[in-house]
């Protein structure tokens, strides 16, 4: 999801979301059959396309909105809404303004958002729906049921794609403990994480459009993306070179700008990783004529020693940063681990323990 589509959803949706006072006043006038448009901001450059109407300033309801809306012109809000500026206005943007709208209404409405920083909304009196328009971005809210129905399906994709998650990093632990993990298996990883950062996106958005009617779907959501966003960052940190978590953070925003397509040809998304990667094995990679499988990757080990039941951060951020590989921290004796000031016996014995066996990995809670 690009960041103009997020700021959108944020700054707009957000705002004519059920719950809200505005969708309130939206939902009457539609149930109406009476046509509107509303600005919400009365900064000085929206006011100096406004001619006409009536000053108003008056605290903002739903009864105020509906009965204002029975006159023809455009009706003015304070930014967050909560004041009724003025009615009845003739709204005059720059008519050179490309718009792809037909209406009279719908036109005004996008040539106005493109040129001021408003959000404005545009109720149809034919066809009875409400378009939302900010800066470049159009969308028509569709009906609750719809919107329910979408968001449930894509709740029910991003279970399976984290479930998927969570099997590969199962699959990826012995690996990293026998120090046999390869460029193809941690591509694998970051594919279906970032599938699963993809459609949580997706579903934020469905959630502000839902408003408070997504409550409900709000907390299964975060219920399936519990832990998700460390797990995901541990993968980037234990393979790629980075350390610091603002760089780690870079390093996600850069991959959310790729295409789905590109994420999912692995020979592709193999070669941006080897691109942002900033450890030695992969900033030499050919990834157009090696074998993916043949480029060998250390696991710094901070996703399997953070799972290790009831082990402190310190202790994590002490083995971290004493050695290099998960492997090398398998190799260390009892005595050398238990020096460590973060340490000492009784952790180093539950770390042997660990990383000598099976390894531990945190179950997905249900």
């Amino acid at each position: 999801m690009s960041a103009s589509t997020t700021d959108f959803q944020q700054t707009a949706l957000a705002k004519v979301a059920p719950g809200t006072l505005l969708r309130a006043g939206l939902d009457r006038i539609l149930l109406a059959r009476t046509g509107a448009l509303v600005v919400l901001g009365d900064a000085a450059e929206v006011l100096e396309i406004c001619t006409g109407g009536f000053l108003i300033e008056a605290a903002f309801s739903p009864q105020k909105l509906f009965e204002l809306a029975k006159m023809d012109g455009a009706i003015i809000l304070s930014a967050n809404g909560t004041r009724i500026v003025r009615a009845n206005v003739h709204l005059v943007p720059d008519p050179r303004l490309v718009t792809t709208e037909t209406g009279t209404r719908h036109r005004t409405a996008e040539r106005v958002a493109s040129s001021v920083d408003a959000v404005v909304v545009a109720v149809s009196e034919e066809l009875s729906v409400i378009s939302v328009y900010y800066r470049n971005n159009k969308q028509t809210l569709q009906p609750i049921p719809a919107v329910l129905s979408r968001a449930s399906q894509a709740l029910s994709t991003l279970e399976r794609y984290r479930e998927r998650f969570e099997s590969v990093l199962s699959s990826l632990a012995p690996l990293e403990l026998a120090d046999q993990v390869t460029f193809r298996d941690v591509l694998f990883a970051l594919q279906r994480g970032e599938m699963v950062r993809r459609i949580g996106a997706e579903i934020e958005g469905y959630l502000l459009e839902l408003g408070t009617d997504g409550r409900l779907l709000a907390l299964q959501s975060a219920e399936i993306s519990l832990d998700f966003e460390e797990r995901f960052d541990s993968l980037i940190f234990d393979f790629l070179g980075y350390s610091d978590p603002i760089e780690i953070e870079a390093v996600r925003d850069s991959l959310g700008s790729l295409s789905t397509d590109d994420v999912t040809d692995l020979r592709t998304f193999a070669s941006w990783v080897a691109r942002q990667a900033i450890c030695e094995p992969l900033r030499s990679v050919s990834v157009d004529h090696g074998d993916l499988s043949s480029v060998a990757l250390s696991s710094r080990g901070s996703r399997l020693l953070s799972s290790i039941s009831r082990i402190p951060a310190p202790a994590v951020a002490a083995l971290l940063d004493r050695y290099r590989s998960v492997a090398a921290i398998r190799l260390a004796s009892e005595q050398e681990l238990a020096a460590l000031d973060e340490i000492g016996p009784d952790w180093a014995r539950l770390i042997r323990e660990s990383l000598g066996g099976s390894p531990i990995v945190a179950p997905l809670e249900r």
